[in-house]
């Protein structure tokens, strides 16, 4: 009889292989030259053939037959031809490829093809006859422009199959409670920088469809755009890694991490996390020589922290409202006896932390509702939500608790009903070698 199918083992090497796996080799790219005279026609091959795939036709009937068969990115259209001219053949490979990107070409340049050619989107128009430094260039600049967005809608397309696979498992369901919760959290968490992800990707496509050609300020527009997918992309194998060596009992050591660089890295992440929305967020990092202060904790996990209260900041309330990151660093020790659990207070690890200065104490408050009493000593609880089954997971204060745990820090919450609610996390520090 075999053995059971073991599901750990089966996410654990689901993501072992998604850290792995190497970006695959870029293809050819395909074109697709149409004129009716084998001249010209022979002469463009010539030119080609040894940068793309070629396909070759000398009338309408025929590249149109070409593109139902073959996935072309970009074709050169002679405009005068026998039968289907340059233009009818491009308004028909619009309905089939209508991302195909054309080059027009003629000895008979008049107001009205251009004016067509514009219409359905040519990406350029050359007069013969025409040099061969002309013809490449603009064959290799609308080669790179579909390169570029081919890439941008496959990214698009498994970024949205990744997001419905994450939002559909139910690993809570099929596996112990506690690794059921760990993988509940790699999911919660990766699954922030994947949105933030697509919706670069969405934004860059709408750029990149509205541009007839690509500018110096397209090409800044996307390379900008592209290092925050890139960042956040090493986020979520970060986020990969670290639960990896969670579940593996690896105890990595911790590099001390500024606390002003550390909150510098959260509001890039947040002024594009789509949870934002029409809420002000603001920044306040130490002043003086308080922000070269060092935390003795892992960087990620405190970004996890920190992203993960201000996005449950962002949702106390539908209104817009206020939410604020800073911190300040405490040179005495802390008095535990103005810790204690209340109506309106929360604690949490305070008999476990190390109360040696310097501590830093990191704060993410909000303006919201505040949060009720009867709801504030549950905050913690795995799976608890007071939001809609599509709003919430009930694991954004789990995760922290459980990261701030690990860490040896403490977690203090004051809330005030129609006031607002600050989340202060206590954290061991010392100062950066240099």
């Amino acid at each position: 009889m075999s053995d059971p199918v073991d599901p750990i083992a089966q996410v654990n090497n689901a993501i072992s292989e998604l850290i792995a796996a190497t970006p695959s080799p870029k293809r050819r790219g395909t074109l697709l030259i149409v004129d009716d005279e084998e001249g010209p026609r022979m002469s463009l091959r010539v030119i080609f053939k040894d940068n793309y795939d070629l396909l070759m036709a000398e009338d309408g009937p025929t590249a149109v037959e070409l593109a139902q068969q073959h996935d072309i990115d970009v074709a050169i259209l002679d405009i005068r031809m026998a039968g289907m001219s340059g233009i009818e053949v491009l308004e028909r490979l619009r309905y089939v490829r209508p991302e195909i990107e054309a080059i027009m070409i003629t000895a008979f340049e008049t107001t009205d093809t251009i004016r067509q050619a514009l219409r359905l989107r040519a990406c350029d128009y050359i007069n013969k006859p025409f040099d061969l430094a002309t013809i490449r260039n603009a064959v290799s600049n609308a080669m790179q422009r579909r390169m570029l967005e081919s890439e941008i809608h496959a990214s698009a397309q498994k970024m949205q199959n990744l997001l419905a696979e994450l939002q559909q498992q139910r690993v809570e369901e099929q596996i112990s409670k506690t690794r059921g919760e760990i993988y509940a959290s790699i999911i919660h968490d990766i699954n922030g920088p994947l949105t933030v992800i697509a919706g670069f990707v969405q934004l860059l496509n709408k750029r990149l469809n509205r541009s007839a050609g690509l500018q110096l300020e397209d090409l800044e527009f996307i390379r900008e755009r592209m290092g925050i997918i890139e960042r956040q992309i090493g986020n979520c194998i970060e986020i990969s890694r670290r639960y990896l060596g969670f579940l593996r009992q690896q105890q990595e050591g911790t590099a001390p991490v500024s606390v002003n660089q550390l909150l510098a890295d959260l509001e890039q992440l947040v002024r594009v996390h789509p949870g934002q929305h029409e809420n002000e967020f603001r920044v306040e990092p130490l002043a003086g020589n308080a922000g070269e202060m060092g935390l003795k904790f892992n960087g990620t996990d405190l970004i996890q922290i920190l992203l993960n209260l201000c996005v449950n900041a962002f949702q106390c309330s539908s209104q817009p409202h206020t939410v604020e990151v800073g911190g300040e660093l405490l040179n005495t020790p802390l008095n535990l006896a103005e810790f204690n659990d209340s109506a309106t207070s929360r604690t949490l690890n305070f008999e476990e932390i190390k109360n040696v200065p310097p501590l830093v104490r990191l704060w993410v408050r909000d303006t919201g509702p505040g949060i009720p009493p009867e709801v504030l000593p549950k905050i913690f609880d795995p799976y608890f939500t007071t939001k809609g089954p599509r709003q919430g997971t009930g694991l954004g204060l789990s995760i922290v608790q459980r990261l701030v745990k690990s860490g040896g820090g403490a977690v203090h919450v004051q809330t005030q009903p129609g006031a607002g609610t600050t989340f202060s996390i206590f954290l061991p520090a010392g100062l950066m070698k240099k």
